[in-house]
This record gives structure tokens, sequence and C-alpha cells, in this order.
């Protein structure tokens, strides 16, 4: 049986939560050549470390990057195509997050910090990443020059209500959606897919801790609101990502894929 996904990856925000778990199935499902980027470094050696211990085959290397800094995506992606000779799927996943202040409150650093983080971010790495696919040899209808899925989030579709207070982080993601719309118009005709997954709440080990230490978080009422009454499991957004990055989404062209249990239909 041949398998679900071929070649090479790069996943950003790869140390833990929805990055790491997209890196283990993409270990599973057959990436031979997977690259994992993130900020924390000693976080990405452990992550990479479970990797390699669960999928032997697969060639594991690691990024310390920062997506801030375009040097750092610039170089960082040179390194991957020095190594692999090709980029097959991209997986643009770093970002941060959190409760706000509300817009009166905020302070400048704060707001431009999350957009420069979980919008430019993902435009940083997109931006090098087509310049290596527009390169590549087209593999066929199916595979293409190669393909790219941002996490966006529900809040790239709809607005986070009262008493979350999310104004920067939605503005961002409601970006990260317009930005994977527009290159997918433009970059079709070479056939480079790029799509969006768009998660609800996600059982992280972030998320997970700010509950035990906040009792009254104002995100358990948010839960509390999800029609599936509870938040998803990180595997199962990374097998959302799984489904965007093989050949069984090949017809599917600038989409938000919404993994929310339906929060967004309420």
């Amino acid at each position: 049986m041949s398998s679900l996904l071929q070649g090479s990856a790069i996943i950003t925000g790869a140390a833990s939560g929805i990055g790491l778990e997209v890196a283990l199935a993409f270990g599973k499902h057959g990436i031979t050549n997977l690259a994992l980027a993130d900020i924390n470094g000693e976080a990405l050696n452990e992550a990479a470390a479970t990797v390699q211990s669960k999928f032997p085959r697969v060639t594991v290397m690691t990024l310390t990057m920062d997506v801030r800094n375009s040097e750092e995506v610039k170089n960082g992606i040179a390194q991957v195509v020095a190594k692999f000779g090709r980029l097959d799927t991209a997986v643009n996943n770093a970002g941060i997050g959190g409760l706000e202040p509300r817009t009166h409150e905020m302070g400048d650093e704060f707001w431009h910090n999350m957009l420069d983080t979980n919008l430019s971010g993902v435009y940083r790495c997109q931006k090098e990443e087509l310049a290596v696919m527009m390169g590549q040899e087209d593999l066929g209808v199916r595979r293409g020059r190669g393909c790219i899925i941002n996490v966006a989030s529900m809040y790239g579709i709809i607005a986070a209500r009262s008493p979350v207070n999310q104004t920067a982080y939605t503005t961002a993601k409601h970006g990260v959606m317009g930005l994977t719309k527009a290159d997918a118009n433009t970059y079709a005709e070479f056939n480079i897919r790029i799509n969006a997954v768009c998660p609800g709440y996600v059982e992280t080990p972030l998320i997970s801790c700010h509950l035990r230490t906040t009792p009254n978080s104002p995100l358990l009422a948010r839960v509390a609101q999800t029609p599936m009454r509870r938040m998803a499991m990180t595997e199962e957004v990374a097998d959302s990502i799984v489904f965007l990055a093989s050949p069984m989404s090949s017809f599917m062209q600038g989409a938000g894929v919404v993994v929310d249990g339906g929060f967004t239909s309420n």
C-alpha cells in the first residue's frame, strides 16, 4: 500500500502542541524528510528526538527559527532545500495566543507583536516556500510543485465575543485567511496549492496549563458553547492537516477547513 504523503516537509512551531502532533502524523503517513522549526531550541530538540524515536526511517532536521525575523526564515528554508533537495509540503503553524486586553486598553507593543508573529510570520514563511516551489518540478495534477497549509483559527472567519477579548489575534487570523486565499488564486496556475486549517479550542499543553491554573477562565464558557462540548485533541487537527497535504485534497485551493466541534455553526 502506498503512503498517503511523500517527500519532504517543514513545520513551524513544531516543538509542541499542534506542530509536534503534525510532525508525528507526517511521519506516520509517509513523509521521509522532515524539517522542524521553532523559536524554542531546547523544546525543539526534544520534539525531534520524539519523532525520530517513533519513525527511525524519517530524516529529521531542526531549525531554531524566529518567524519574526526575515533573514532567519530565508536561511532556514534555504537549509531545508540544501539538505533535502525539494520542499513538497509546508505547514506554517508558528503563532502565539492567549487572553488580551480590550482595544482601548491595549498597548502598541502587544498589538504589533501579535500581528508580527501570527500574520507577518506566516507571510515571511510563505514567501520563501513559494520561491522554492516555483523552481521545482511539477509532479502532476495530484502532487504539483508543492502545497502549503497555514494554521489559522476559527477566529479567522468569526470574531471572539465577550468575555474573551481577542481583537489582535482575530485580526491576525483573518489576515492569514486573506493571505491564504489571495496567494491560492495567484499560484494555482503553477500547480501550487495553498489552504488553511481553522481550529477551534484545542487541548494543547499551554491551554491545559492555563485551565488548571485559572479555574474561572472565560475559556471554559467558550468550550461549553461548543456543540461537541469539548476541545479538540491535537491529533484531530493534525489529521485535517494531513488531508490538506495529501493528494486526497488535490482540487482544494484557498479553502479554510474548519475543525471546531461546531462552534462556528452556533
